[in-house]
């Protein structure tokens, strides 16, 4: 709703939400695991943190964090909204909740760029559409052989995406990762997106399909002038910088520097 995008995305940075969401989920985690949260405030993200985080940090328990975090954080609405009481919040139901919230932030940034129309919105809603689609994909291949209901799990796609309304409904009854795929070729955008997934040596991961186009819409983000999207843009990419340097040092370290060359190129 409006209100609601008010109160949210307008109300961050919308750009770090993601950030700020991995960031309370690593709290949460770490708090039931009955790990100090002193400990776990240094492993946060730093573009995830919000001048809130140091009140957090006197929470002992998951019923005083729940509280905090209801009250204190920029995501108090997107958690109003997902979580009804500290109960919901044990092991079991921590991905659950990270991808109720990732759905609610990605569903509530798309609707903040529509509102502010123009270039922006020509170029942060397709990358917006993906990040939900993938997330969605994503979802639905993690959930096979679990005990998820199909509604459960549709309730978890953000509605944000070129699949949905119909493609969302297909993946919810998909049974194997055959049926994901041939959903995905209805798509346009999606009908090469298995190319040269495999388990081979040379073949890709969908991880790596994934990124692979998203590098390509995050760079047609510098094509225009004066618009927002191009932040956002330089982030992703320079985050898909530092996994290409990860998995340069991580081949070198593991003398295997056959595979070296299969980072993900930016430009």
């Amino acid at each position: 709703s409006r209100e609601r995008v008010s109160q949210g995305s307008s109300g961050i940075n919308a750009e770090y939400g993601g950030y700020m969401i991995d960031n309370i989920i690593l709290l949460i985690t770490g708090t039931l695991r009955n790990r100090p949260i002193t400990e776990l405030l240094p492993r946060c993200h730093p573009l995830g943190r919000f001048d809130e985080l140091a009140t957090i940090s006197i929470a002992q328990s998951p019923a005083e964090l729940f509280n905090a975090v209801m009250v204190d954080t920029p995501l108090a609405p997107f958690f109003k909204e997902c979580v009804q009481d500290e109960n919901d919040l044990d092991e079991m139901n921590i991905e659950i909740l990270r991808n109720k919230l990732y759905k609610t932030y990605l569903e509530d940034f798309y609707a903040f760029c529509m509102e502010l129309g123009g270039t922006t919105a020509e170029v942060m809603c397709p990358i917006l559409a993906f990040e939900a689609d993938r997330r969605a994909i994503t979802i639905t291949i993690n959930s096979f052989r679990t005990d998820l209901l199909k509604d459960d799990i549709e309730n978890l796609y953000p509605r944000c995406g070129m699949l949905y309304p119909e493609g969302l409904k297909f993946l919810k009854n998909a049974e194997d990762r055959e049926e994901v795929r041939r959903i995905c070729e209805r798509y346009g955008m999606y009908k090469d997106l298995h190319s040269g997934v495999g388990d081979g040596p040379n073949d890709k991961t969908l991880e790596d399909r994934f990124f692979q186009e998203e590098v390509k819409m995050l760079a047609l983000g510098f094509m225009n002038s004066f618009h927002l999207g191009v932040f956002f843009a330089f982030v992703k990419l320079k985050e898909q910088e530092n996994r290409n340097i990860v998995w340069i040092a991580e081949c070198i370290a593991q003398k295997n520097k056959s595979k070296i060359d299969n980072y993900i190129p930016i430009f």
